[in-house]
């Protein structure tokens, strides 16, 4: 058959030879092809589409209604198919109607995509069908207008895969290369900062152990006993055997095995077992897990270990420490996650602990502490009221409640804390006295009961409310010294209830003029009345006459911080009407100096002790501004809350009086009438004229109802309040006042010294002759002296109160002789410290001293000093009246070793008798508290700052090296961490340094050991000075230059450091005068606006404090309306309206 017809002739199969074309034209003919077949396979086309016409017809039938469309297109096809039929017809010529089986083949496959679109174009089940078809899917030929919008197809349309290599089949991977990176936008990426030495990760790295170092034993020898490990030989030693193998990355045989095996490419070889085993165990997670373990098994065996709770729960932070510590300020949600999950753990702890111990007060208290961050307020407060109503006879615990009662900003008020304070007062009494039967009085009941009482009396003072605390003292001292016998065997109750008619009598009380006592007024009120003698005094008039305000030009709070200050140094006594002037309670101008017995009567305690009724009487006196004894050391964490005074850490040490300047150390309380804003440099050198007149009466009134010893004591305080009076007018540098004062105190002194029962009194003709002294009257003090030493010298070492004198004498004579540094031994000092070894009769010097004496008097004194030395003491009692003796012999033998030996002999002296006085005084401290507030500390505290006071002293003078001078300050502070005058002393010593990193690493370490806020309080000191020094540096330059330097932001940032430190702290967020310092140093720093929140942040510690509120009226001025109602909201005392200042500028 040919491939064209037209050349159908020349391709033809059955031609002849002849008729055959030319070879060239062959490939026009398939000489493969068969006619008759192809025929055929045309027939039986033909007849099986004539066959299923008549089915497809009825099929188009049916599907007419629900296919228009696809019939329509089937049509189109169809017409454009018999178009092109009769094309091809058209142009075949002689073949138009020849059938192809192309053609056949064409229809047939029609036929089928029709039929294919029929089944797909339907929506139906895959059960409906009839026939089973090659694609049973729906095509869905409607347009996806989606794809003509966004670039590419939905991502969940796309299949997903994961792709294995870059490469790409058929590319040729050196000249091409395909980019599979995602062509949408890029990320940000995070750029990860280095960690800084406060990041978490690596304070939890520098936190963890490390890992133990134990030597490589070698197989065949085993482990020593020796305490350290051997350092091997050097190489000189050992020779070329022993040293490193050499290769060829270790030529020089320097590198170790490790480091030769990294070079090579090689490992470390692997860990054996056991070592593996003890890396683990060094891990810190897993010591910590060992401690938890240790806590939970000691706990299961004996749950009724009280300490062993608490130290589980305080170990949760350690525990949890490492994880949050360190956060950053952007994640402080979380730390507060953190903290809050760590006290819900500690919560959980304490829990269990009750469980074990439901009586326990230790326990209970413990989960009120940290129920304070996760309760409400009011729920905390009822859970105390609980806590107390359940143990009423705990005195701690009714401390612990006070505490919070005046603590808490939102219920705080003065009304109702003083109540708190007379129900607790009232309650104790009914357990001490036996009325309460349900619960027993425990041990030290009486001692809690007057702490208690005095507490209340200092936060009245601290609050403004003079007035009352004054009636306290004056009730209490009335109350016990004269109760009539009648009432002495009944209860408290009915005791007090006794007491109110003679507190409403407006009889004479305690300090004021004509008071007889309650004893007396009853006994005159069973005869039938009392008389009362008129006594006009017309004195008080001529003091109101001076105006208040002496300048009305300067502002408004200027004049109220005046006027204020004023009112509270002149008018802190309660106000009475004089009944001589024919005065009533109408007549008094600020109804706040009234008293009434309801806010004093719940507090009227019972004191039967002597010992007890002593201090009552010494702790009155201290407030109202008497030196004394007790208190001084105490390192409670009630003592704390009373620090208020900043002269604690001002005054220090004289320096013109190196020696003897330590003698009055300060007690950090501001007494009575002497509460005003810190900055305030105003000190009055003693009370006002009525005060004055109100403490002598006090004094002359109480000498009689205590002991002869009592009396001394008492007598002894008096003399020292007037030298401390003279004091401050020597500090204060104006000599008239010095010299009216002067007189008066020699006045005093001498009328005391004249006294039957004070003539013979060593402790008093010492302070009349310091008096002297200190007054410039050398001759006078001199002869006071000798006379006292002429009347007792006799008694020898035996005697602490002769040793006493004798050593203030010596060192005065000291001080005034020695300048170079040594003093020769016919000094006047030797021969008193001879002459009071020797024991005979004393005779002024005469100039010469008998070597012989020299050597019998050292003798004497190295005996004297084994006697009262032991070895160990066991005897309690006699304890306090040993360490007293010890601690005047020990100065007077220092000083006598220093003034003929030199400072190696005294130095030795006084380390031997601290060495054998800390054993006895440690073990008083931990069995007993309540030797805390005996003379112990004292004196032993004096043996302490005698032995650095005299290193100083030295070290001034010659050449001498500071490391013992600093060695045995920093021994001093360590046992005696609330010394103010240790602190004082330190300090001097380490400001001659410019370095101060040794002195911020030895507060550190002794805070983190001590309950008392006194070593923050002096490094906060310490470093305040240190800036103030450079300060004043960068600003010592001419007047027309610049400053070069900037200001000292590291030391302003660390002193803030300290003080948020202090104030996190339990026995520091209490403390009045840390709070006011922080309040000043952040506004003088500049930052008025962080201060600001610095006092409301102190409001929710030390709302009582009305100093604090002070201090806010003089740095934040044009804020001074919005104090003063706060101080009229909680109830504080305020003596000056705003509206009274208005109608005084009027006047």
């Amino acid at each position: 058959m040919a491939l064209f017809p037209s050349c159908a002739g020349l391709s033809g199969i059955n031609s002849s030879a002849e008729d055959r074309a030319p070879a060239d034209l062959e490939w026009l003919s398939n000489q493969s092809f068969n006619r008759e077949g192809a025929l055929k396979t045309h027939q039986r086309a033909t007849d099986r589409v004539q066959a299923e016409e008549p089915a497809s017809e009825q099929k188009r039938k049916e599907s007419e209604d629900s296919h228009g469309r696809s019939k329509k297109r089937k049509k189109k096809k169809k017409k454009k198919h018999k178009k092109r039929s009769r094309d091809n017809s058209e142009s075949s010529g002689s073949e138009s109607d020849t059938i192809y089986p192309s053609d056949l083949l064409k229809k047939d496959n029609a036929d089928r995509e029709e039929a294919q679109v029929r089944v797909s174009e339907t929506f139906m089940w895959l059960d409906d069908l009839q026939t089973p078809t090659d694609s049973p899917f729906c095509i869905d030929r409607r347009a996806d207008r989606a794809n003509w919008e966004y670039k590419s197809l939905y991502r969940g349309d796309i299949a997903r895969y994961k792709r294995k290599g870059d490469s790409c089949l058929g590319l040729d991977f050196r000249r091409h290369g395909v980019n599979w990176a995602d062509s949408g936008p890029e990320k940000k990426r995070v750029v990860k900062k280095p960690e800084r030495y406060f990041c978490p990760s690596t304070l939890q790295r520098l936190r963890s152990d490390g890992l133990p170092a134990l030597p490589r034993l070698s197989e065949g020898s085993a482990a020593t006993s020796d305490s350290y490990i051997k350092l091997p030989a050097c190489t000189e030693e050992q020779g070329s055997s022993t040293q490193a193998p050499v290769s060829w990355v270790n030529p020089l045989g320097i590198y170790d095995s490790g480091t030769s095996l990294w070079l090579e490419g090689k490992g470390q070889p692997e860990v054996k077992g056991d070592q593996q085993a003890v890396k683990v165990q060094g891990s810190s997670s897993s010591l910590l897990s060992a401690r938890v373990e240790e806590f939970n098994r000691k706990l299961r065996e004996n749950p009724t270990d009280i300490q062993m709770w608490l130290d589980f729960v305080h170990f949760q932070d350690e525990l949890a420490f490492g994880s949050f510590s360190a956060d950053s300020d952007g994640d402080s949600d979380m730390r507060k996650m953190s903290i809050r999950a760590v006290l819900e753990k500690k919560l959980s702890i304490v829990d269990r602990a009750v469980e074990s111990n439901p009586t326990n007060v230790d326990l209970k208290l413990e989960k009120l502490c940290l129920c304070k961050e996760l309760w409400e307020p009011a729920v905390l407060q009822k859970e105390w009221k609980k806590l107390v109503f359940v143990h009423p006879n705990s005195a701690p615990l009714w401390r612990k409640y006070l505490l919070f009662t005046q603590s808490h900003f939102s219920t705080f008020s003065v009304s109702k804390v003083n109540g708190v304070f007379g129900k607790c007062l009232s309650t104790l009494s009914a357990v001490q006295d036996g009325s309460m039967v349900s619960h027993p009085p425990l041990p030290g009941t009486q001692e809690g009961l007057l702490d208690i009482f005095l507490q209340q009396c200092h936060f009245l003072r601290q609050a403004g409310h003079t007035e009352k605390a004054v009636c306290l003292f004056q009730a209490l001292l009335d109350f016990t010294f004269f109760k009539p016998d009648s009432v002495k065997d009944l209860p408290t109750r009915q005791q007090v209830e006794f007491f109110e008619p003679f507190w409403d009598s407006g009889e004479p009380r305690i300090g004021e003029r004509g008071a007889r006592g309650w004893n007396a007024w009853m006994l005159q009120q069973e005869r039938g009345g009392w008389v009362i003698p008129p006594e006009p005094d017309d004195e008080d008039e001529e003091e109101q006459e001076d105006s208040e305000i002496k300048d009305k030009t300067r502002p408004k709070w200027q004049i109220w911080l005046e006027v204020e200050t004023s009112r509270e140094a002149n008018n802190w006594l309660p106000w009475r009407p004089d009944k001589t002037k024919g005065q009533s309670e109408e007549d008094c101008e600020d109804p706040d100096r009234q008293v009434l017995f309801d806010d004093i009567g719940p507090s009227v305690i019972r004191v039967d002790r002597p010992d007890l009724q002593l201090q009552v009487i010494l702790s009155f006196l201290q407030f109202l501004g008497l030196p004394g004894p007790s208190g001084r050391f105490s390192t409670t964490s009630s003592s704390n809350i009373l620090l208020d005074d900043l002269a604690f850490l001002e005054e220090g040490p004289d320096q013109e009086r190196p020696l003897t300047s330590y003698d009055l150390p300060m007690a950090g309380i501001c007494a009575v009438g002497h509460m005003t804003f810190l900055s305030d440099c105003r000190r009055q050198a003693g009370l006002c004229k009525a005060g004055e007149e109100f403490l002598q009466n006090v004094l002359h009134q109480t000498l009689p109802l205590v002991s002869s010893q009592d009396q001394a004591a008492i007598t002894l305080c008096w003399l020292q309040y007037e030298k401390l009076k003279v004091l401050r007018c020597l500090r204060s540098g104006n000599k008239r006042q010095l010299k009216s004062q002067g007189k008066r105190s020699k006045r005093l002194a001498k009328r005391l010294l004249k006294e039957p029962n004070n003539r013979g009194s060593l402790a008093l003709w010492r302070e009349y002759a310091y008096l002297e002294w200190l007054l410039g009257n050398l001759e006078e003090a001199r002869n006071v002296f000798d006379t006292a030493l002429g009347m007792g010298v006799s008694r020898g070492l035996n005697d602490p109160v002769l040793c006493n004198l004798c050593f203030l004498y010596a060192q005065l004579e000291v001080e005034q002789v020695l300048s170079g540094g040594t003093v020769s031994t016919s000094s006047k000092a030797v021969y008193i410290l001879s002459k009071l070894a020797e024991g005979a009769a004393y005779t002024p010097f005469s100039g010469q001293i008998n070597p012989v004496a020299i050597l019998k008097a050292r003798k004497a004194y190295e005996q004297a000093l084994l006697s009262f030395l032991p070895e160990q003491s066991t005897d309690k009692a006699g304890a306090p009246k040993k360490l007293r003796r010890t601690s005047s012999l020990v100065g007077c033998f220092g000083l006598f070793q220093y003034l003929t030996m030199g400072i190696d002999a005294a130095d030795a002296v006084y380390s031997h008798a601290i060495q054998k006085l800390i054993p006895t005084n440690l073990n008083s401290e931990v069995t007993d508290d309540s030797l805390r507030r005996c003379k112990v500390f004292a004196d032993w505290e004096s043996v302490a700052v005698q032995h650095v006071a005299l290193l100083r002293h030295h070290t001034n003078t010659n050449v001498f090296s500071l490391s013992r001078l600093r060695l045995a300050l920093t021994d001093a502070i360590s046992l005696l961490p609330s010394s103010a005058l240790l602190w004082h002393l330190y300090l001097q010593t380490e400001n001659r340094y410019h370095s101060a990193g040794r002195a911020r690493r030895f507060f550190h370490s002794v805070a983190k050991k001590t309950d008392s806020v006194v070593p923050y309080l002096f490094a906060i000191t310490a470093e305040r000075r240190l800036k103030q020094l450079l300060d004043s540096v960068q600003r010592s330059r001419h007047p027309g230059e610049a400053l070069p330097g900037q200001p000292v932001i590291g030391l302003s940032n660390r002193i803030r450091c300290l003080f948020e430190t202090a104030t996190a702290t339990e026995h520091g967020a209490h403390c009045p005068l840390l709070w006011r310092m922080y309040l000043n140093f952040m506004v003088c720093d500049g930052t008025a606006e962080s201060g600001s929140g610095i006092f409301y942040k102190a409001l929710q510690e030390v709302p009582w404090v009305k100093g604090l509120y002070m201090d806010a009226v003089q740095l934040f001025p044009e804020r001074v309306q919005e104090f003063l109602d706060l101080m009229t909201e909680k109830e504080l005392r305020l003596r000056v309206p705003m509206e009274e200042v208005d109608i005084l500028l009027e006047e």
